[in-house]
């Protein structure tokens, strides 16, 4: 007898199944990146790691309403996680680089806070003649 999940994935349309297997990709990606384990991303969204684990390889569906909290977590776009932003950049691959993870980090910071990350970076750009 089949598990719920498991009858469920064998008859998940190919091509949803492909989506939630590449998001549950990426989503172990990112949260390897950051070197946090399953129980430290499961955590911080207040799921169980088991749910977090079976999210990763497509045994149950990713909710909708989890992606832009994944998003912050990650400090990336609901369209990278989703793989929608990869499409865009012309057959780049991965996630962001540092310096746009980077970026976007400090767009969320308070205007105070730019203002000194803009400066210091002048400064530095300017001591390299950029």
């Amino acid at each position: 007898m089949h598990s719920i999940s498991t009858h469920w994935v064998e008859t998940m349309a190919a091509d949803d199944k492909e989506f939630f297997v590449a998001l549950g990709l990426r989503i172990a990606q990112l949260r390897k990146e950051r070197g946090w384990t399953q129980q430290e991303l499961a955590d911080k969204l207040g799921i169980a790691q088991q749910t977090l684990a079976h999210y990763e390889v497509a045994r149950i569906r990713l909710p909708a309403s989890t992606l832009p909290q994944l998003a912050t977590l990650f400090m990336t776009s609901v369209d990278e996680l989703v793989g929608h932003a990869q499409q865009k950049q012309a057959g780049k691959r991965g996630p962001l680089p540092k310096w746009q993870q980077q970026i976007e980090a400090i767009a969320q910071l308070p205007k105070t806070q730019q203002r000194f990350v803009t400066q210091m970076l002048d400064t530095v750009l300017a001591q390299s003649g950029q």
